[in-house]
């Protein structure tokens, strides 16, 4: 068995805002409230390589793993894979960017199968991402917002 998820968010901001803060993989741990930091390995063309450190959880473990992400603004598009698999057998991960008419809507979609000998089995992890993600989601929603109203051009004056 394997596990599939996919959940979306519209941000109320322009794709190139959001394009741009949620590919700034320097800032994440500004933008993501569970890592703690991001190391870049190496840069080959559009593919990043990099560490990624969470926070401590609350049994006070470190996690910790190597992630490579290529991200193509043609399509609006970027795939990524944990390298450093961990409890995973495999994790994939796709993100994709449209415009609508409230800004812009980001759908991350993960496919895995956790190993055998992992502590949970794909069912729970399914669930914890899928808890997860909606949080993260309306973090990431909420500081794109703020950043591009900072960017709106302030309402002309009435005469």
């Amino acid at each position: 068995m394997a596990g599939h998820t996919q959940n979306e968010i519209t941000v109320a901001a322009p794709l190139d805002l959001v394009w741009d803060m949620t590919n700034d993989l320097e800032r994440w741990p500004q933008l993501f409230s569970e890592y703690a930091s991001v190391e870049v390995l190496e840069r080959e063309g559009e593919k990043t390589t990099f560490r990624l450190t969470m926070h401590p959880d609350e049994n006070g473990t470190v996690w910790s793993w190597v992630s490579e992400r290529e991200p193509d603004r043609a399509t609006r598009t970027v795939r990524a894979r944990r390298v450093e698999t961990g409890p995973f057998a495999h994790m994939d991960i796709h993100w994709a960017y449209e415009e609508v008419p409230a800004g812009t809507r980001m759908v991350w979609t993960q496919d895995f199968a956790m190993k055998p000998e992992a502590p949970v089995d794909d069912d729970w992890m399914t669930d914890n991402i899928n808890k997860n993600s909606k949080v993260q989601m309306a973090l990431i929603r909420d500081k794109i917002e703020k950043a591009a109203a900072g960017h709106r051009p302030a309402p002309a004056l009435a005469d």
